[in-house]
């Protein structure tokens, strides 16, 4: 049954059907969750589809059950170049590259990553410092000419590394702090707002407090403390892709077709640490976001953001749809129009539609 499966989400992956695809290949994991190939097909259906940090935790999970599996690290190295992760992306493509040496794709990717990565250190380069460095700084001369006294050194600021990834209905947190009790660690969610403090025993405790790129449902959030990381899973209060973890960083991305908001709520903390004032926290937000100035893509991308906020169901269906089956050149409000028929791509003008296939 779950060949039965994966043999008809071929067919509509082939047909351009791709959501289609990602659900039927869906449904064939669900049968056989140790199926390798299952995984490396959806995760090239997501990508089809724009969700490049669902094609990445496909082939994770493709390369754990098959390390051979040579497009499981082809389907990673396209999605993480999508993402501008440029170095994972060349170490999935090395590896792959050792698993099927034959394969010519590899080398003409691992090339382009090569040739990203060093557009990102030249452009590193030529950023003037901002701050001198302590080798090129004179000491200042005392009146009396003496040697300079050191003065102790202040505990440095623990830096933990954060990442994150996304599911239709989430998004999860990862921080890399090892060893650290549950005790020391306090996690707090507003609508928009995520607050995570973690106290490091004999240095300066971790604050980590980003305004979030969507909003979330606090009440359904949660956290676990483990032997080697922190994760927290946000609610999402609507089914759209991330475009990052925090506010305005990075494009928005449109909602994926076919889904419903979901109706966020205000979170209630029993905690004997004063409450936080979350209607002045949330009143500021709704304030920068409305004296908020921007412009070109930034300006476009949020006037598309309204219009979809503002929809009715249809309407939204209508922008899913059109947007999605299109690969992205069309997007239409109105769903009498899309909603009996196929949307064709549409490229600009002086442009032509290519497709490619991994």
């Amino acid at each position: 049954m779950a060949n039965e499966l994966a043999e008809k989400a071929k067919e509509a992956f082939l047909d351009d059907d791709f959501d289609v695809a990602v659900d039927l290949y869906s449904k064939a994991i669900d049968l056989d969750p140790n199926c390798a190939s299952f995984f490396a097909d959806r995760a090239q259906a997501n990508i089809k589809i724009l969700n490049f940090t669902e094609a990445v935790a496909d082939a994770n999970k493709a390369i754990e059950l098959e390390p051979t599996l040579a497009k499981a690290y082809l389907r990673k190295g396209t999605a993480c170049m999508k993402l501008e992760e440029y170095s994972t992306a060349k170490a999935a493509l090395e590896k792959g590259a050792s698993v099927a040496p034959n394969e010519s794709k590899f080398k003409k990717m691992i090339d382009e990553c090569n040739l990203h990565i060093a557009e990102e250190k030249d452009l590193v380069q030529q950023m003037p410092p901002t701050l001198p460095s302590s080798s090129t700084t004179p000491p200042l001369a005392t009146a009396a000419d003496s040697p300079p006294v050191p003065s102790p050194a202040a505990p440095a600021k623990p830096m933990f590394r954060h990442e994150f990834y996304q599911k239709p209905e989430e998004v999860v947190v990862t921080i890399f702090a090892k060893g650290i009790p549950k005790q020391n660690v306090n996690v707090e969610f507003g609508d928009q707002i995520l607050s995570v403090v973690i106290d490091v025993t004999g240095e300066e405790a971790y604050h980590f407090q980003p305004r979030l790129f969507g909003k979330i449902i606090p009440e359904k959030c949660r956290y676990e403390v483990l032997s080697t990381k922190v994760e927290i899973r946000l609610a999402k209060a609507e089914i759209i892709t991330w475009a990052s973890l925090e506010y305005g960083k990075g494009q928005a991305i449109l909602p994926k077709p076919n889904v419903a908001s979901g109706v966020s709520q205000r979170p209630v903390y029993p905690s004997s640490k004063p409450a936080k004032d979350w209607d002045k926290l949330e009143a500021e937000v709704k304030k920068q976001e409305k004296d908020e100035k921007l412009d070109g893509d930034a300006a476009m991308n949020k006037f598309f953001s309204d219009i979809y906020q503002s929809a009715d169901e249809d309407m939204r269906r209508a922008m899913n749809k059109s947007f999605a089956e299109s690969n992205g050149t069309v997007l239409s409000t109105n769903w009498k129009e899309v909603g009996t028929k196929k949307v064709e791509s549409t490229p600009p003008d002086g442009m032509e539609l290519k497709k490619w296939e991994y």
